[in-house]
């Protein structure tokens, strides 16, 4: 999990992702909300293209002046973009379409909206090709996700990018390798079986899912802009340099609400040794030990002394059905503070 830092080139990468943000996402998406007042066209910005500079100034290298047919990035690394930003949202009373900054449904009036909020990552896999390119011939795919911090209380005025990294290579990531070679041998073949003239869709990657966290994904970037949709400003939280060795860096930690009823009891039943690496004291371990005992489980006092699954803990939990297609509905609700 070590970057070829001959192939960082890029310097000076805080300030330029900044200024990269502002012009190519904040201020075209300034004027693309000022338009939908008018036209009452979605502003929604693509963050395909976007989200590629975005990663070459993360991670300090270059892309390889290919385009959508080459490597993303000059190391060879892959770059997949999700943006939550600006989604169409439904009325839940008439239908119709509402645009993010719209407050109630322009068509019957209704405040009951249902705010979406379920863009994915897609990774298309079509031959054994594309699987063999994607599981072993690519060292590090890296993520991008445009979303709101604060989506959960329908605050849609701040924004948030991150970035992520999945080594494939790496034993801490094998989750990632199987999944995509469950798609494609249990889900794309056996669809292809079934029809052969229509194509199946690509491999869906939940950002927050379970399978997310169960990938071990590694995050090297955060910021938040707050007022976006008037005066934004921008504000770096968290940023791992390009050089840096990724090997001993935290995963990103599972929220325990996101297991079922079986995976959390799977969890009481590990050993000591291994439940120690999640608490901060012994004493918060025997409390959870105690809480777990009881032939009447408290489960929600138990996931209040462990709000979060680690990665050693995640090494004991199933990866799920891997034969089906994502559900965005088994996603986990990100709580903020």
């Amino acid at each position: 999990m070590k970057p070829k830092n001959s192939l960082v080139k890029i310097s000076d990468n805080k300030k330029l992702i900044k200024k990269l943000l502002d012009e190519l996402v904040l201020t075209p998406r300034l004027k693309a909300l000022e338009w939908s007042k008018i036209t009452k066209q979605t502003p929604n910005m693509k963050i395909g293209y976007p989200g590629q500079h975005l990663a070459s100034l993360v991670v300090g290298m270059e892309g390889s002046r290919t385009g959508a047919r080459g490597n993303d990035i000059v190391d060879g690394s892959e770059v997949k973009s999700c943006s939550r930003v600006d989604q169409l949202d439904t009325c839940k009373d008439c239908g119709e379409k509402v645009m993010r900054i719209e407050k109630i449904c322009s068509s019957c009036g209704s405040h009951n909206i249902k705010r979406m909020n379920d863009s994915k990552w897609l990774f298309t896999i079509r031959n054994e090709n594309d699987l063999e390119v994607l599981t072993k011939e690519v060292d590090r795919i890296i993520l991008t996700l445009a979303d709101y911090p604060d989506f959960e209380n329908d605050n849609f005025e701040n924004l948030r990018f991150q970035v992520f990294e999945i080594w494939t290579k790496s034993k801490r990531n094998k989750n990632f390798v199987t999944l995509m070679t469950n798609y494609y041998n249990k889900i794309y073949l056996e669809h292809k079986k079934q029809n052969v003239a229509k194509t199946p869709a690509p491999k869906n990657f939940w950002p927050y899912s379970y399978q997310f966290y169960l990938c071990n994904p590694i995050k090297i970037f955060s910021c938040v802009v707050k007022n976006a949709n008037s005066n934004p400003k921008i504000d770096i939280d968290y940023y791992i340099e390009p050089i840096a060795d990724r090997t001993n860096l935290k995963s990103e930690n599972m929220p325990i609400d996101i297991l079922s009823n079986e995976e959390f009891q799977i969890v009481t039943r590990l050993k000591d040794k291994i439940l120690k690496t999640a608490f901060e004291s012994d004493k918060k371990l025997k409390d959870f030990k105690k809480l777990c005992g009881e032939k009447s489980i408290n489960i929600s006092k138990a996931k209040i002394l462990l709000p979060y699954i680690n990665e050693e803990i995640r090494e004991f939990l199933p990866l799920r059905d891997t034969d089906k297609i994502s559900d965005a509905k088994s996603q986990y609700k990100r709580k903020q503070g």
